[in-house]
């Protein structure tokens, strides 16, 4: 298989995970997912984390999804390994793309919930846990649900090697996104320069 496609499958296939977790600040706010609730003295999650912003980040990743086997489908791109990668038919490819950006912001919201056992404040930088939850969530999830489909994708046949370029330029994606945020008033963090003030909860 041609190089670029190998690297270039595992961006495509997890681009939808990627921006669920980086926008679920636009739909966040409302009921903690945590209910507000703590363990053993510390918050579960923390007010960053909210069900609205949630479900917004899963419907947005799977928009995001769909929008990938629209360009495919009218002929903007020619990708095919198992029909976009996704399935053969929007319906069919809906649950896998809800599995893929559920992984992500349960990753983050592990995260969260690792940052607050080390009592760490809420938007305090914690860099490899910040880049890599998304990534290590929806792929967690994804073998879970969907293990043929990950091992065969995103695995096997030289995937790996995708996977690794995924590792060395999610931090640019993850500055990248910070600064949109910023700029359009949703992070307060603009690249990985803490401002002293507290992250839009998602």
């Amino acid at each position: 298989m041609d190089i670029i496609i190998v690297l270039g499958n595992a961006l495509w296939l997890l681009f939808p995970a990627m921006t669920s977790n980086s926008f679920a600040v636009w739909g966040g706010g409302g009921t903690p997912m945590d209910f507000g609730k703590s363990w053993r003295g510390k918050r579960i999650f923390g007010d960053g984390k909210t069900w609205r912003g949630f479900f917004f980040g899963i419907l947005f990743g799977v928009f995001v999804g769909f929008a990938e086997m629209f360009l495919v489908d009218v002929g903007l791109f020619n990708y095919s390994p198992m029909y976009w990668g996704f399935g053969a038919t929007y319906i069919d490819a809906a649950p896998l793309l809800i599995v893929l950006c559920s992984g992500a912001l349960l990753g983050d919201a592990v995260k969260s919930f690792i940052k607050r056992r080390l009592g760490m404040a809420r938007g305090q930088r914690a860099p490899f846990f910040d880049w890599y939850d998304f990534f290590i969530g929806a792929l967690l999830l994804s073998l879970i649900f969907y293990p043929s489909w990950a091992i065969d994708n995103l695995i096997t046949n030289y995937h790996w090697m995708g996977l690794i370029l995924l590792v060395i330029i999610i931090p640019f994606f993850h500055m990248s996104f910070n600064w949109i945020g910023y700029r359009l008033g949703k992070k307060n963090v603009p690249l990985l320069r803490k401002l002293g003030k507290k992250d839009v909860p998602w």
